[in-house]
């Protein structure tokens, strides 16, 4: 099946940062320092792979970053921020590097820690995304994200529906939710194809009993049915997608306002009607079935080592390297 093409995005997008933008500050007295600009939140995209992270990339911030026949299971963690300025690339040594997006084929996470890449989208005025790694991908050793994780100040996590929240999951998550559990979002993708009530309220139910306090909040969506639900409010809300977005805005206001607790009272619905779309488009690679692999464990997380490179780049070296 194809892609969602770009276009198909662009309201979806724009519907999220439409809603309220964060408050802001009160000016500050004359004699008073300058306020310091509160930072823009970053939020990381993860979960196993095949979970519908690029997609739910594409769907905020209304675009495909990527050159065609380029997938984000093939990549680093590639972190998205607001502009139009040069595409980088982060070496092993921290060195950075120009990046024609269109040799992105030739990036490979054995010598690139984050590849950054701009994009005109609203979204990314409240924050920058960071595509991340599928967790258990066979293919890529956990130590990839390990070594961006610690840019995040919240993340969305995909969990497959039909197979949410494996024993995997749990212990990676069991890892970083001191830190980021109260500014994280759980989504359960691509519940379209749980095709009955019965079995839906099975799986949310024991979604949210095993992730209690885990997450900010927790929301079943349909991330093809919210692709069709671009003109059609209806189907919109139905796919999970409404609730969930002003979810992610209330909780980046709180982020940058740092005045805690809105999106803490968002609960995952008791029952959100979906139904199958008619066309599933597929964005990254089928996923093996793993359902009889209970007792895999990831490596442990290895979050508290020091980061090959502290921070983004600055001014002063995006100038030294000609990319400013």
């Amino acid at each position: 099946m194809t892609d969602p093409h770009p276009d198909d995005f662009a309201k979806i997008g724009a519907a999220l940062a439409a809603m309220e933008p964060p408050p802001q500050p009160s000016p500050e007295p004359r004699h008073d320092p300058a306020p310091v600009p509160a930072k823009k939140p970053c939020i990381a995209l993860m979960g196993e792979f095949s979970a519908g992270k690029s997609t739910l990339s594409n769907l905020l911030i209304g675009q495909n970053p990527l050159p065609v026949k380029v997938t984000a299971t093939q990549l680093p963690p590639v972190r998205i921020s607001h502009g139009s300025g040069q595409a980088w690339r982060e070496d092993r040594d921290g060195a950075i590097h120009p990046l024609d997006i269109e040799r992105m084929s030739d990036v490979s996470p054995a010598d690139t820690r984050l590849v950054q890449l701009f994009a005109e989208a609203d979204l990314l005025t409240l924050c920058d995304l960071i595509d991340m790694p599928g967790i258990s991908d066979p293919n890529m050793d956990s130590s990839v994200w390990e070594g961006v994780i610690g840019q995040a100040d919240g993340v969305i996590w995909c969990t497959h529906a039909t197979q949410a929240w494996r024993q995997s999951e749990a212990a990676v998550w069991d890892e970083l939710s001191d830190r980021l559990g109260k500014t994280s979002i759980l989504l359960l993708t691509r519940c379209d194809k749980l095709l009955t009530e019965e079995d839906r309220a099975r799986v949310l139910k024991r979604v949210r009993r095993e992730t209690e306090g885990l997450f900010a909040a927790s929301f079943p969506i349909s991330l093809t049915e919210a692709v069709e639900g671009r003109t059609d409010p209806a189907l919109w809300a139905a796919s999970g997608a409404e609730a969930f977005g002003q979810c992610l805005v209330r909780l980046l206001q709180d982020m940058q306002t740092g005045v805690p607790g809105a999106a803490g009272t968002a609960a995952m619905p008791a029952a959100v009607s979906l139904s199958p779309p008619e066309a599933a488009p597929e964005t990254e690679r089928p996923e093996p079935d793993l359902s009889a692999s209970e007792g895999v464990r990831p490596r442990r997380v290895t979050t508290g080592r020091a980061p090959a490179r502290a921070g983004r780049p600055t001014d002063n070296d995006m100038h030294r390297f000609g990319l400013l």
